[in-house]
């Protein structure tokens, strides 16, 4: 069995205009399938469901515009594989492999995204239930094994 580290996840961004939702949730997906720094990577899965944040329009409000952005969220679980690996330090290989990637396909949206620990509780708790599942394909079969009972 492949030592192994859950960490229950909330991840929220601005996205621009005309980004859809399945697309970010692929990106989040594959970003986690290797973690790590200064070539000591370390392999991992991430499985969540994707969902728009947008702000309520109140009876009497205006829609957002079409031009604003607009905000998703994340919530799930990350399997990171390997021994010597906390919470905190595969929260903050995801959080760096994130910002780049979403830099990377949309650009600079004003703020990096966050990516933090939360209770496993709140993951399952508070996905709402129209959310889009995503998870990271071809996983090492250890780690989407380790991962299953969480999600």
């Amino acid at each position: 069995m492949l030592d192994s580290l859950i960490v229950p996840l909330f991840v929220t961004t601005d996205l621009p205009p005309g980004a859809e939702l399945a697309g970010f949730g692929e990106l989040l997906a594959e970003t986690a399938r290797v973690l790590g720094r200064d070539g000591t990577g370390y392999a991992a899965f991430l499985a969540g469901k994707v969902f728009w944040l947008d702000r309520p329009v109140l009876p009497g409000q205006r829609p957002a515009a079409e031009t604003e952005l607009r905000f998703a969220g994340m919530l799930g679980h990350l399997a990171a594989s390997g021994p010597g690996h906390t919470a905190r330090s595969a929260v903050f290989d995801l959080r760096r492999a994130i910002s780049e990637a979403v830099t990377g396909r949309y650009g600079d949206v004003g703020v990096a995204p966050a990516v933090f620990a939360i209770r496993d509780q709140d993951v399952r708790e508070r996905t709402p239930d129209t959310a889009l599942s995503i998870d990271t394909r071809d996983a090492a079969a250890e780690l989407v094994s380790a991962a299953r009972p969480y999600l």
